[in-house]
């Protein structure tokens, strides 16, 4: 039998226990707890439940497994919770293409041949450089659109003779626009047609924001478990924003008054994420 289910961003569809699955498989949950969830979730099924619910749902049944899985199937929820300003997620997109190979710079001021622009993230390496426009939206059903795509290119246009340093590889070749949502549709096509690169959670097909953090395997430290929203805060402010940092300076668990028990286990959870990222 087949259900209706209403999407994010307000539209619906038909469940697809495939997208379920294939989430579920990609958190590193076994066959057999794929089933198991999956069982259970169809017979909450109903016409008309909410996709958020679904997953919420599933992510519940997946407590049950160890703790990297979890953390790993709630990626996409820790990457809102590095809001509410767009600074942090900027951070960890720098951080991400570190992570590939690039020298990055945030908060980069350029001057173009008509106007001065603040690009979030610029990146550079032997081969290529570019910049970022990083749209961050604190809900799922928020999406990036046209409008977006239309003056990130005019801002490209007017940035094509300028350099992000000072070697021959430096001539910004590409603005990429960056969302830890989604884009619409008329806004991809239009980057389509131009030749302007997209990443969103789940576009391109292949080689995603998804794809690309789970290769890395880089998480923020919003995906740990054993962190409290207040703690996740404090440790944002204080520039950790991936897992890794904390165990690179443990004691900056103490600064924001985590018990020496607790920050034990946020450590543990952190090592633990860090060490199956390729399970």
């Amino acid at each position: 039998m087949s259900f209706t289910v209403i999407k994010a961003d307000g539209t619906s569809e038909i469940f697809k226990v495939s997208k379920l699955k294939q989430s579920l498989k990609r958190a590193g949950a076994t066959h057999a707890e794929i089933e198991t969830i999956v069982t259970q979730i169809d017979s909450s099924l109903h016409d008309g439940i909410k996709t958020q619910e679904i997953y919420r749902n599933a992510f519940e049944l997946l407590r049950q497994c160890a703790s990297p899985v979890r953390a790993r199937y709630s990626l996409r929820r820790a990457l809102f919770g590095l809001g509410p300003t767009g600074f942090p997620f900027e951070d960890f997109l720098a951080r991400l293409f570190t992570q590939e190979g690039f020298t990055t710079t945030t908060r980069v001021q350029l001057q173009g041949h008509c106007a001065m622009h603040e690009l979030d993230v610029a990146a550079y390496n032997e081969k290529e450089a570019f910049v970022v426009e990083a749209k961050f939206h604190s809900r799922p059903g928020v999406k990036s659109d046209l409008q977006v795509a239309l003056y990130s290119y005019a801002r490209f246009m007017d940035l094509r003779d300028a350099k992000i340093c000072y070697d021959n590889n430096c001539g910004i070749q590409k603005l990429m626009i960056i969302t830890n949502t989604k884009f619409t549709s008329t806004a991809e096509k239009y980057a389509e047609c131009v030749g302007m690169e997209l990443l969103s959670w789940n576009y391109p097909k292949n080689n995603n924001l998804h794809d690309r953090i789970q290769k890395a395997g880089l998480y923020p430290i919003t995906v740990l478990q054993s962190l409290s929203p207040s703690q996740k805060r404090g440790l944002i402010a204080k520039g950790i924003i991936i897992c890794s940092d904390i165990l690179n300076k443990k004691s900056v668990l103490r600064s924001i008054h985590v018990s020496e028990s607790k920050a034990e286990k946020i450590i543990d959870e952190a090592r633990a994420l860090i060490t199956n990222k390729h399970s």
